[in-house]
Parts: C-alpha cells; structure tokens; sequence
C-alpha cells in the first residue's frame, strides 16, 4: 500500500514501470478513482461543494461538524490518492476560507489526523501538492474518449470556475505531451550504455521534440485561464505555511503534533519531469536555487522521486556526446537543451502575464477609494506579491534556473 523508493536495482534503460511511470501516462496517474468507498461519504460530500462552501463562508463549520473517520478501509494506492487529493483540498480550502488576513492556525484532529496518516502511506507531505493538484485530479468526461481538453475535467476544484478547470487541465496536458521525452530518457540512457550513437540521436531528438511539444501546450493556458480570476481567486488556495508571511508560524497538526508545522504551497518545481530533463541533460542550477529544487522533491511521490535520483546516478550522457566528438550527437543535445530553455523563458511569460501583471494592477485597485470590501475569495493576497506559492522569490529562481539552462549547452 505504501509508495516507497526500490531497494532493488532494475537494469538499464530504467523500466518505468518500477517507478510508478505509465508508458501511456508518464506522472500522470492513471485514469483516477473519482469515488472513495461508502464509509468516506463525508469527506467525498463536503468535496463536491467545495466552492459554494467557501464563497458562503461555511467550509469551516461543515468541517468541524465532519466525522473523525478512520484511514483503513483505504485499499491500494489509487484510493490513497484520491484521499489525499480530497483531504489536500479540504484543508485548503478550510485555511484559506477568509482569505490571508483570516487564516486559522490549528487544522482540527478530526481532518488533520486521517491526512497525516494517508500522507504518511503515500510518502507525500500533508499539503496540496502538484501530485494531488494535476496528476491524480482528472477524469475523461468519455472513458473511450481522447486525453484532449474538451473531453477532460477535474475531480474536485475549488474557486475559480472555468479558469481553475484549464489551469489544472492545461498543466496536465504540459504533462502528458512530457510523455515520449521521459521514455526517450530510457532509450538514451540505454544507447550510451550500449555506445549505440544512432539510436542515442533518435533519442535525443524525441526528447526535444517532446520538450516543444510541453511548450506548445503550455501556450495554451492563455486560452483557458483569466488572469484576474488566477491572481485574485484561485492562487492563494495553492499557498502553503512555509515561507508565507500571512502564515508565518506554519500550522498545527491536531492530533498530529502539538508544534506547528510548516509546508510549502504547490509549484510546478514539484512536476518530476522537468527534474528528470535536468538530469539527465546534466543541467546544474546555482546552490541557491538548486537548494529549493531538492526541497520540492520532498513533495513528489517517493517512486518518482527514486526515479530522478537514478537518472542522476547513471552515466553522464552530456560526457559521452563530449567524449564521442560526433556533431550529430552534439547537435541533436543542444537541440534539446535549447528547448528546455525556451520552455522555461515561456514560463516567465506566462508568470509575467499571471503573477507580476496581475499583482501590479491589484496593487493599483487597493489604493483606489473605497478599495477593501468584498468578499475574501475574491480580494487579490499581497503576501505572496513577490513570491510564488511555493515560496521561491519567483522572477530570480525563474531567470536563474532558465540561464544555468541555457549554460548546459555544448559549443563546437
């Protein structure tokens, strides 16, 4: 039932399969259980109603009237998983209710404990994480249907309606086009072991391709999600208590530990595919912001997290493209570094239009007159301006990570 790292050694290229990696799928986990059993009723009802909850402002009385209910009727790794993306979005919710100036500090036993205790079988923190938030939120609105946006949906959402729904779905979708490039790492791994130089080039090329391809659907977000609503309604729900000014003192555990503690908000630092690009590519960030990216693979699953470990361990292929004095070899790598960089220059863009814009003009309607009534859900968080919901302060760890990119490029 637990998610643990393998003791045993698969031979190389890596079988995906030990690392709970779909040939189909990659991270993504796949197709989720969209019901928990029966006796989870009352978790799975305050769930669904999530966003009208909120907005009335009853999410937390619905919650302290909730059932202590206990974790071991939990069967397998899939209903972990959806546990936990419901508990995940439950506490969320029940933090961030009023808003940043309204926040609690004590998580009630009676929801603290059993997430504490589905975190520790799954080996994921007690926190919304990019693994509950993307990987394991969705289900086809046609089971025979294709992975494509029309026919997607999450599982459980809070506020933020329609933009909510293409975040998630859009960051998905960066996800599944990641797919041929995770098994592309397989095959270029296997090929330098096997000095196999044709098909280490067909390798490479397959993961520059999948690497444009993440790019092209990140593009997409602009299609799908409002700036004002992503800025104002929906991010501080992706907020943690580490790093935060609004929580400076972490949160309480009921149940759990008497000492507050303290988690970071969901990143896409905790995606497991750009880490596996990284390593494999031999990309080396700066100490600092290298620093932050290690944190964030606490909040992988722990298979995953084995999974990007071993590409590490592995032979260098950046070594042996140099060693081969094969320009193929060298071009077809840079191609690939070249569009892990130019995903990562987009991502500014698209942070630039989310974050910083939006920030600037919600700063600007703070100081017009009569500014500060309304609804909590819907007044723009000013603790994390400068910062992203992880906590990284967003445009220097974006800049530096995109130029020490840039930098793992091999000259002639």
């Amino acid at each position: 039932m637990e998610a643990s790292d393998d003791t045993e050694e698969p031979p190389l290229p890596l079988a995906l399969a030990a690392f709970q990696v779909s040939e189909e799928f990659g991270f993504l986990l796949p197709d989720p259980l969209t019901e928990l059993p029966a006796p989870y009723g009352p978790w799975m009802d305050i769930a669904h109603g999530l966003p009208q909850l909120i907005t009335s402002h009853q999410l937390r009385s619905r919650v302290l009237q909730m059932p202590q209910l206990s974790t071991q009727h939990l069967r397998g790794r899939e209903q972990l998983h959806l546990a936990h993306l419901v508990l995940s979005f439950i506490t969320m919710g029940y933090v961030w209710q009023e808003g940043e100036e309204g926040t609690v500090q004590v998580l009630p036993r009676n929801l603290a404990v059993p997430y504490w205790e589905v975190s520790q079988a799954l080996g994921l923190p007690p926190i919304l994480s990019h693994a509950d938030f993307v990987l394991a939120n969705w289900r086809r609105k046609d089971p025979h249907g294709p992975l494509e946006i029309e026919n997607l949906d999450t599982i459980i959402t809070l506020p933020g309606g329609e933009s909510l729904r293409g975040f998630i779905l859009v960051t998905l979708l960066v996800e599944k086009a990641a797919v041929p490039g995770i098994k592309a790492i397989t095959r270029a791994l296997g090929a330098v072991l096997q000095r196999d130089g044709d098909a280490l080039h067909r390798a490479l090329e397959e993961l520059a391709g999948a690497i444009e391809a993440m790019s092209a659907a990140l593009r997409r977000m602009h299609d799908y999600v409002d700036p004002e609503v992503f800025y104002s309604v929906i991010r501080i729900f992706l907020s943690g208590w580490k790093d935060n000014p609004a929580m400076p003192h972490g949160l309480v555990y009921e149940g759990v530990s008497p000492e507050a503690l303290a988690f970071s908000g969901g990143s896409a630092a905790q995606s497991t595919v750009l880490h596996a690009f990284d390593e494999l590519l031999g990309i080396r960030h700066r100490q600092d912001t290298a620093a932050f990216l290690h944190r964030m693979r606490d909040y992988m699953p722990p298979a995953h997290r084995a999974f990007v470990e071993r590409i590490r361990g592995a032979a260098s292929l950046r070594r042996h493209v140099l060693s081969s004095g094969d320009a193929r070899l060298r071009l077809a790598f840079n191609r690939c570094v070249s569009a892990l960089t130019g995903f990562r220059c987009y991502h500014i863009t698209i942070v630039t239009k989310y974050i910083a814009t939006a920030a600037a003009r919600a700063r600007a309607r703070r100081a017009e007159p009569g500014a500060g009534a309304g609804a909590p859900a819907g007044k723009a968080p000013a603790a994390l301006e400068d910062k992203g919901t992880g906590g990284s302060h967003i445009f220097s760890f974006l800049k530096s990570i995109r130029d020490t990119t840039r930098e793992g490029m091999i000259s002639a």
